[in-house]
């Protein structure tokens, strides 16, 4: 069972999947992501990933000389700038966190950082932001990810539409670092394989009506719509408002929109919408955490948990590899126990790197989520995989090439 987390918000926040007794702890890592907002139902299962990897430093033996660190989380609620800037200094300037898991939507991790993350000196791992604008923010260092930017998803799903043999589309996508970012590299990669991007418009989240967006999309003869959005939240509204009106029938979609909810409350997209996400890789790493999530009643499954595993888990070792939970020395070891040369750790090894750190030993992370091995932008390469709704339930359909 997993400990309890506290939130950090001005109201109580329950969050699904996370039970048991709270601890006293002398370490404090934050979490940002949006618990509440057009992506809340992905977020408690990404928040039990972060949870199990302090589990597994809790039980063997914590860090240094056997401190306990407890998560703080913190509600960016994905769409706001603002409350994401709140949620950061919050957790910052009034938690004391020593790192950061998150944020999770793109434009939430970079308002936290600018406003808060960067000014405190305090490391963030993003275990879901894609945009590109990451790579090139000004972070000193400080700003990383373990998903990969969508600078390469976007060229995935233009493959996967070309190979479906669709030639002609529409892209609507949501107004934000996310959407923009995703919607330019998925046309730069689309017409340099011969296809047409027929029109590339924004959309703001939150809208009850899209009839009229999508109805220009369709007026343009498109074969099939791409959406690039969240699937708790503009993304699901259009699908459904698209398929009710008949302006489309065949869809496809990124990471945001692979959504449970989406797929029970939009029947009708059934067998209609191929989406891609990030995928764990058929590694020892994956291997070990699908074993541990499960036997902790952990969705191992669910979008970027594995990603989420990994961020905390690397801020664990940066830790004791510095042998200080002061910020900067932390955010200086991240690499040292990420990248190689080093002998292999994998995840729930927490008591064998604890070991060989303390033997002097260089370490390299294999992740659950894949190789993290970050480069000086703190990028991390990526696999991805296709996404479905089948029988009214998201269905891996296979590598996404």
């Amino acid at each position: 069972m997993l400990p309890k987390i506290k939130v950090a918000l001005a109201a109580s926040i329950a969050l699904a999947g996370l039970s048991g007794a709270a601890t006293a702890a002398d370490v404090k890592f934050g979490f940002l992501g949006g618990v509440t907002g057009p992506i809340e139902s992905l977020v408690p299962p990404i928040i039990d990933g972060a949870n199990l990897a302090l589990t597994h430093v809790n039980e063997q033996g914590g860090l240094m000389d056997g401190k306990t660190v407890e998560l703080i989380v913190g509600d960016t609620t994905c769409a706001d700038a603002t409350k994401a800037a709140d949620a950061a200094d919050r957790i910052v300037n009034v938690d004391n966190v020593s790192a950061i898991v998150g944020a999770l939507c793109s434009g939430a991790t970079i308002s936290a950082a600018n406003n808060a993350g960067i000014p405190g000196g305090v490391a963030m791992i993003s275990p879901a932001s894609t945009s590109p604008a990451l790579t090139t923010l000004d972070d000193k260092g400080l700003v990383f990810r373990t998903a990969t930017s969508d600078a390469f998803q976007g060229g995935v799903l233009a493959r996967v539409v070309r190979a479906a043999g669709k030639g002609n589309v529409a892209v609507t996508y949501v107004n934000n670092d996310y959407g923009k970012g995703f919607a330019d590299a998925f046309a730069a990669a689309f017409t340099a394989a011969g296809g047409t991007v027929a029109a590339s418009e924004a959309h703001e989240d939150g809208k009850a009506d899209y009839r009229a967006e999508v109805g220009s999309l369709s007026a343009t003869g498109a074969e099939a719509l791409v959406i690039l959005a969240y699937g708790d939240g503009s993304g699901q509204t259009i699908l459904r408002q698209a398929l009710e009106g008949g302006d489309f029938d065949v869809f496809y979609g990124g990471d945001g929109m692979v959504s449970q909810a989406m797929a029970d409350n939009v029947p009708a997209a059934n067998g209609k919408i191929i989406m891609t996400r990030p995928s764990t890789p058929d590694l020892p790493g994956a291997d070990a955490f699908n074993v541990a999530a499960s036997a902790a009643g952990v969705d191992g499954n669910g979008t970027f948990v594995s990603n989420s595993y990994d961020a905390a888990f690397i801020l664990a070792l940066a830790a004791e590899k510095a042998g200080s939970t002061d910020r900067a020395a932390i955010a200086g070891a991240i690499r040292d126990v990420a990248n190689q040369p080093g002998e292999t750790i994998l995840p729930t090894e927490w008591k064998k790197a604890k070991e060989l750190i303390a033997a002097g030993k260089d370490i390299n992370y294999e992740g659950a989520a894949g190789p993290q091995s970050f480069d000086e932008n703190g990028d991390v390469p990526g696999t991805y995989e296709t996404i479905a709704i089948e029988d009214g339930k998201i269905m891996s359909t296979g590598a996404a090439e």
